[in-house]
Parts: C-alpha cells; structure tokens; sequence
C-alpha cells in the first residue's frame, strides 16, 4: 500500500495546504488509491487455506498459545 504525503509541521503551511483542498486548488491524496485488486482478492483466501489444513489438535494449540499470551503479567 503507497503511503500518503506527511502534512506539513508549519501552521501556516498546513492552513494554505486545507484551504487549496477546501476549494478544490489542490487535489487531497486518497490513501487507498495504490492497492491493487487481485493482491487483495488473494489476501481474503489465505486465511480459509490455512483453516482448512489445520488439524483441531493444532488448531486448540494455537488458541491455548493465544489465551496464554493475553493472560500473562506484563512486565514494567
């Protein structure tokens, strides 16, 4: 995912940016514009494959591993 343009830190640069916005002077980046569909369609389906090969003795591993890490004491 291509990462959007940092605002700028000076006040009175970042208020000419949300005024060239606000009437349409310049153009807002779209965060969301870079990703590409099929990567996104292949995403969704590695999770159902690896569901789907996992044994219920491996699968109640992972889960006891989990509950264990969400219960401990954290450390200061």
């Amino acid at each position: 995912m291509a990462t959007k343009p940092k605002r700028p830190r000076d006040p009175n640069q970042l208020a000419k940016l949300i005024t060239g916005i606000a009437t349409g002077e310049v153009q807002d980046v779209d965060p969301n514009e870079g990703k590409d569909p099929a990567a996104a369609a292949l995403g969704k389906l590695g999770g159902n494959a690896r569901s789907a090969q996992l044994t219920p003795a491996r699968r109640a591993e992972i889960a006891k591993k989990a509950a264990a890490s969400r219960w401990k004491t954290k450390k200061e």
